[in-house]
Protein backbone atom coordinates (compact mmCIF):
# COMPACT_ATOMS: atom_id res chain seq x y z
CA UNK A 1 0.00 0.00 0.00
CA UNK A 2 1.43 3.28 -0.72
CA UNK A 3 0.31 6.85 0.46
CA UNK A 4 -2.41 7.28 2.72
CA UNK A 5 -4.81 4.23 3.67
CA UNK A 6 -8.01 6.26 4.45
CA UNK A 7 -9.76 6.93 0.99
CA UNK A 8 -12.85 8.26 2.59
CA UNK A 9 -15.08 9.08 5.30
CA UNK A 10 -19.13 9.70 6.27
CA UNK A 11 -20.30 11.69 8.81
CA UNK A 12 -24.31 10.70 8.89
CA UNK A 13 -26.66 13.46 9.81
CA UNK A 14 -30.21 13.94 10.45
CA UNK A 15 -30.62 17.83 9.42
CA UNK A 16 -28.78 18.10 6.73
CA UNK A 17 -29.16 21.56 6.48
CA UNK A 18 -27.83 22.38 9.51
CA UNK A 19 -24.94 20.22 9.32
CA UNK A 20 -23.62 21.43 6.05
CA UNK A 21 -24.60 25.12 7.14
CA UNK A 22 -22.02 24.09 10.55
CA UNK A 23 -19.63 22.58 8.30
CA UNK A 24 -19.24 25.23 5.75
CA UNK A 25 -19.29 28.28 8.48
CA UNK A 26 -16.85 26.33 11.01
CA UNK A 27 -14.25 25.13 8.75
CA UNK A 28 -14.73 28.07 5.70
CA UNK A 29 -15.22 25.91 2.99
CA UNK A 30 -18.02 24.83 0.47
CA UNK A 31 -19.50 21.23 0.11
CA UNK A 32 -20.65 20.02 -2.95
CA UNK A 33 -24.00 18.22 -3.81
CA UNK A 34 -23.07 14.43 -4.81
CA UNK A 35 -25.68 12.32 -6.77
CA UNK A 36 -27.24 9.71 -4.27
CA UNK A 37 -25.48 5.89 -4.84
CA UNK A 38 -28.41 3.50 -3.07
CA UNK A 39 -31.87 4.26 -2.39
CA UNK A 40 -31.66 4.76 1.44
CA UNK A 41 -29.71 7.22 1.05
CA UNK A 42 -31.69 10.62 0.92
CA UNK A 43 -28.72 13.19 0.55
CA UNK A 44 -24.49 13.40 0.24
CA UNK A 45 -22.32 16.38 0.31
CA UNK A 46 -19.03 16.02 -0.52
CA UNK A 47 -15.91 18.20 1.21
CA UNK A 48 -13.57 18.93 -0.76
CA UNK A 49 -10.43 17.45 -2.51
CA UNK A 50 -7.33 18.13 -1.02
CA UNK A 51 -4.16 19.29 -2.71
CA UNK A 52 -2.28 16.26 -4.63
CA UNK A 53 1.14 17.09 -2.61
CA UNK A 54 -0.18 16.94 1.32
CA UNK A 55 -1.69 14.36 3.04
CA UNK A 56 -5.30 13.59 3.26
CA UNK A 57 -8.99 12.02 2.84
CA UNK A 58 -12.09 13.39 1.98
CA UNK A 59 -15.78 12.21 2.74
CA UNK A 60 -19.13 13.54 3.06
CA UNK A 61 -21.94 14.12 5.27
CA UNK A 62 -24.56 11.46 4.53
CA UNK A 63 -28.07 12.00 5.01
CA UNK A 64 -29.97 7.70 5.06
CA UNK A 65 -33.10 7.13 5.86
CA UNK A 66 -33.28 6.39 9.69
CA UNK A 67 -29.88 6.73 9.87
CA UNK A 68 -27.60 7.27 12.39
CA UNK A 69 -25.54 10.16 13.73
CA UNK A 70 -23.65 11.29 16.89
CA UNK A 71 -20.81 10.22 19.15
CA UNK A 72 -19.16 6.90 18.89
CA UNK A 73 -17.12 4.72 16.59
CA UNK A 74 -14.72 6.72 14.53
CA UNK A 75 -13.48 10.64 14.81
CA UNK A 76 -12.34 12.40 11.95
CA UNK A 77 -9.94 15.48 12.25
CA UNK A 78 -9.76 18.41 10.03
CA UNK A 79 -6.88 20.07 9.23
CA UNK A 80 -6.33 23.71 10.13
CA UNK A 81 -3.80 26.66 10.46
CA UNK A 82 -5.03 27.27 13.85
CA UNK A 83 -7.36 24.61 15.76
CA UNK A 84 -8.66 27.27 18.43
CA UNK A 85 -10.23 28.77 15.48
CA UNK A 86 -12.39 26.86 14.45
CA UNK A 87 -12.87 25.50 17.61
CA UNK A 88 -14.49 29.37 18.50
CA UNK A 89 -16.42 28.86 15.25
CA UNK A 90 -17.68 25.26 16.27
CA UNK A 91 -18.94 26.99 19.43
CA UNK A 92 -20.63 29.77 16.74
CA UNK A 93 -22.22 27.75 14.69
CA UNK A 94 -24.20 25.14 17.20
CA UNK A 95 -21.48 22.56 18.48
CA UNK A 96 -19.81 21.79 21.90
CA UNK A 97 -16.28 21.51 22.39
CA UNK A 98 -15.44 18.94 24.56
CA UNK A 99 -11.84 19.82 24.98
CA UNK A 100 -9.89 22.98 24.09
CA UNK A 101 -6.73 23.39 22.05
CA UNK A 102 -3.78 20.95 23.39
CA UNK A 103 -0.43 20.51 22.41
CA UNK A 104 0.16 16.74 21.13
CA UNK A 105 4.41 16.80 21.54
CA UNK A 106 5.76 17.92 17.43
CA UNK A 107 2.80 16.60 16.48
CA UNK A 108 1.11 20.15 16.66
CA UNK A 109 -2.27 20.54 18.67
CA UNK A 110 -6.05 19.40 18.65
CA UNK A 111 -8.99 20.74 19.81
CA UNK A 112 -11.82 18.15 20.20
CA UNK A 113 -15.61 19.23 19.31
CA UNK A 114 -18.89 17.57 19.11
CA UNK A 115 -20.72 18.97 15.48
CA UNK A 116 -24.54 20.16 15.26
CA UNK A 117 -25.50 16.86 15.14
CA UNK A 118 -23.91 14.79 18.08
CA UNK A 119 -21.04 13.82 15.77
CA UNK A 120 -17.33 14.32 18.11
CA UNK A 121 -15.06 15.63 15.70
CA UNK A 122 -11.11 16.61 15.87
CA UNK A 123 -9.78 19.82 14.84
CA UNK A 124 -5.80 19.38 13.95
CA UNK A 125 -3.18 22.45 13.69
CA UNK A 126 0.78 22.58 13.69
CA UNK A 127 0.53 25.77 15.19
Amino acid sequence: MSGNPVTWFEIYVKDMERAKAFYEKTLGLKLQKLETPAEDVAEMWSFPTGQPDRYGATGALVKIADGPSGVGGTMVYFECDDCAVEAGRVRAHGGKIMKDKFAIGPHGFIAIGVDCEGNMIGLHSMK
